[in-house]
């Protein structure tokens, strides 16, 4: 269930969600990646901006954190419980993003530390449709695959590249109407809009609720 459409779908909603709020609601920036903060960290050193580096580090820094803990997760002994390792993960990203919208006074440093920290968690505990790789939380890796898929499948060499190329496609449309619902939701209804993103990574965790044989 893990790997199925229907939940990278979902979560890639959530991605473009979340791009969509912090650049509207947190200082214009997009928290999910770390291309950004890298480049602009470099930029800080570069002209000997100590304390303005570190304001690029911390989310950095917050996003190895959340990769580190979901493999964690995924090392532990779960057996044949009804619960999956990757729901733990899906109900601290819910519960990390309930903290932000009950704590109005937290900075938008912080908020998009925590935002990083959530999206390294879902790309590191998230990374297959069907087996073939996706991101869930940014598009360029997913429009690169698609890409190749369809050059594969017009070649003939590979009869399953259109599959998995449309399976990429979607998932980075689903991107794109996740990133515009979170604009017009942010618009609407502020940094209360982020109770959304909440509710689809609780439809998430009862998706991968495994049945008894």
């Amino acid at each position: 269930m893990s790997e199925t459409f229907r939940v990278g779908a979902l979560l890639a909603c959530v991605g473009g969600f979340l791009d969509a709020y912090t650049f509207l609601c947190r200082g214009g920036v997009f928290a999910n990646a770390q291309t950004g903060n890298l480049a602009l960290l470099g930029t800080r050193l570069a002209v000997g901006d100590w304390v303005g580096a570190c304001g690029y580090l911390f989310p950095v820094l917050a996003f190895i954190l959340g990769v580190l803990l979901a493999e964690g997760a995924r090392r532990l002994p779960w057996g044949d419980s009804l619960f999956h390792w990757r729901q733990p993960l899906l109900l601290v990203e819910a519960a990390v993003l309930a903290l932000c919208v009950c704590c109005p006074g937290l900075g938008d440093a912080m908020v998009n530390m925590a935002i990083s920290f959530v999206c390294a968690i879902q790309v590191q505990g998230f990374r297959k449709i069907h087996g073939s790789p996706i991101a869930t939380t940014m598009c360029t890796g997913n429009l690169r695959s698609a890409i190749e898929a369809a050059l594969a499948w017009r070649r003939g060499t590979d009869p399953a590249a259109l599959r998995r190329g449309l399976h990429t496609l979607g998932a980075t449309a689903c991107f794109v109407v996740g990133a515009a619902i979170g604009a017009a939701a942010v618009l609407r209804f502020g940094h209360e809009a982020l109770w959304l993103p909440v509710g689809l990574l609780l439809l998430v965790c009862l998706l991968l609720v495994r049945r008894p044989a």
